[in-house]
Parts: C-alpha cells; structure tokens; sequence
C-alpha cells in the first residue's frame, strides 16, 4: 500500500468517527420527542394559567411531532404541581408550566415548601406575563379605589374578598390592598379564578385580584365591575381601567410572569430544542396578537435570563413578605 492510498484510508477513518461522534452527541435530540410531553399547571382549567399554556402547547406540539399534554395540578400556591413535576423523570417528557410570580411568592409563605424552582429545576424560556386587576360584584357602590376604600371600610370588617388560592399572587395583592387602606375583611381562597369568579359573580364575595384573561368575559357581559389594573400599564383590552397608580395606589405594580421549566437532569438538547421552538412561537406576529387579543402579553427570553430572572423574583418576594408580614391563613 503506497503511503496516498494509506492517508485517504485513514482520512476517511477519521471522517466516520467524527461523524459517529457528532450522530451520538445530536441522538438525546434526534431522537426525542417519541411520546407526547406533559405540560404539569399550577392552576386548574379554565383560568389564565390555563390559556397561556394551552395557546402555546398547541404550536409547540405541531413545531415537535408531538402532543403537549396539559395536565392541571391546582393548590397550595403551585406547589402541589411543583413536586409533581419535580419528581418526575428528567427525559424530556414532562415539563412545569409555571405562574413564576406565584411560584416565588409561594416559596416565601410557606415554611417548607416540597419543590424550589432554582434547585429541582432548569429553567427553559421566559413566555410572558398577564396583568391582574381589581374586580368586584356590580352591586358594588364603587368605581374607583377612593369609593371601594370607603366602601369597604363601612362594612367593618364584615365581607369576603376572594383570592386564587393561598400563596398566589391573588391573595398576597389583596392583604396588601387591605393593609394598604387599613381594612380587614374574611379571606376566601379558591383553586384559580375558574372556582373564584362564580362566588364572585353570585355575590358570595365582595372583591378579588384577577387575571384580565379570566374576568374579561365577566367585564364584557356586565357581571364584574373593573377598578383598577395592578400592572406598570394599562391593558389594551380595558384602555379605560386606570392602573393602581393612576387611580392614586402608588407602588403597587406586578410583573405577573410566566415560564417553562423542566425538571433537573432533563438532557440539554431537549431544553435547547424547546427553547429554540418556543422562541419561533412567541416572535410569530400572528400568534403574539392573537394572545394579546386574550389579556396575555407574549415575550420570549432565554433559558439563561430566565434563569436570572427567577432567583430576582424570588428575592423579591422574599422582602415583600417579610416587609408585609404576612401569613398563610
């Protein structure tokens, strides 16, 4: 054998190697998705959380080969859905669909809580947020935070205001409104707007922190009375519901954010791939107003930022509890 004819054998040697090497390092994503993936929610159908999740499982399963499954999981602020998803099996299979904001304040008002984002997690994509808002029954003499303050402090003490369950974002912005004006009243959790809304409607409670995807039916049909928009902006579908702040509550604007997450040890090639699909979802003009149409402003960040993004929140979180004093009842 002359020495060319050794060389191109052993270039091409060298060639299949790389090439096997490079098929067995794509083969966790080549492989993957075989099955449908659940998509674990830490609130029930129907509600806010519920619509984000499923307007974007239906693209991404398209974009996959593969159905997203939502699987509603309510209670104790996501932290049922949270272990679950925790322990399940990190192959790409099962992802957490998370009420970030909730989450983080769940993790400050419970003493022990079974799942922790930034330890039993890694953290996929950023997707958006929805803004919350003070609704109340129509029988309410009140159509601006000065009449409901005044309102609520007649009744002295006797009246219920709802909230989306313990350790949500609901019940935290509505002991501090309460603290804020100087009230008190008899909390009721529910498990998400879908159980909340209709005691709300009926009468059965005075007031409650909302998504603007699950009461904006309510508003149009005439069964809940907006106030005010607990969020930085006005929403696009309610232009004339002033934010907190406009309607003189300083400081009492949430980023109310949701993301995927997946479990710890899930392969990165399927979070790179998840991440890469949703971003194609979420930069699609068509789909981002289409969900703007639904109370939800979509945005994509990256798993990295996001990562950032969640150990802020939960900072953050742990502060205003702390600060506020406040107590899982």
């Amino acid at each position: 054998m002359n020495t060319s004819s050794a060389l191109a054998k052993l270039f091409l040697g060298l060639s299949l190697l790389v090439g096997l090497a490079n098929a067995t390092l794509a083969a966790p994503e080549s492989d993957w998705p075989k099955k449908p993936i659940v998509a674990v929610l830490t609130f029930p159908a129907g509600g806010s959380t519920d619509v984000f999740a499923r307007s974007i499982g239906a693209p991404l399963g398209e974009a996959l080969g593969q159905a997203i499954v939502i699987e509603n999981k309510p209670g104790a602020g996501g932290m049922i859905a949270m272990q679950a998803a925790a322990k399940a099996n990190p192959d790409g299979y099962t992802l957490l669909f998370s009420a970030l904001t909730n989450q983080s304040i769940a993790q400050a008002l419970f003493k022990n809580p079974p799942a922790d984002l930034r330890k039993d997690f890694v953290p996929v994509a950023l997707v958006g947020s929805i803004p919350h808002l003070i609704v109340v029954n129509p029988s309410v003499p009140a159509k601006n935070i000065a009449e409901l303050t005044a309102f609520i402090k007649s009744k002295k003490g006797d009246f219920n205001y709802a909230s989306q369950g313990n350790g949500s974002l609901s019940h935290l912005e509505s002991t501090m409104f309460m603290q804020r004006i100087g009230a008190t009243g008899t909390h009721i959790p529910y498990k998400g707007s879908s159980f909340a809304l209709p005691d709300l409607i009926a009468g059965n409670t005075l007031m409650m922190f909302d998504s603007v995807t699950a009461s904006l039916p309510h508003i149009q049909s005439g069964k809940l009375r907006p106030i005010a928009i607990a969020a930085p902006d006005r929403s696009p579908l309610m232009p004339n519901v002033p934010t907190m702040g406009q309607d003189g509550m300083k400081n009492f604007d949430v980023e109310n954010l949701y993301a995927f997450f997946a479990p710890k040890g899930t392969p990165p090639a399927v979070i790179a791939r998840l991440e890469r699909e949703i971003r194609k979802i979420l930069t699609n003009p068509d789909f981002k107003s289409k969900l703007a149409g639904q109370g939800i402003h979509p945005q994509f960040t990256n798993a990295d930022r996001l990562a950032e993004i969640t150990t802020t929140e939960h900072d953050k979180w742990q502060k205003i509890v702390k600060a506020a004093n406040i107590k899982i009842d």
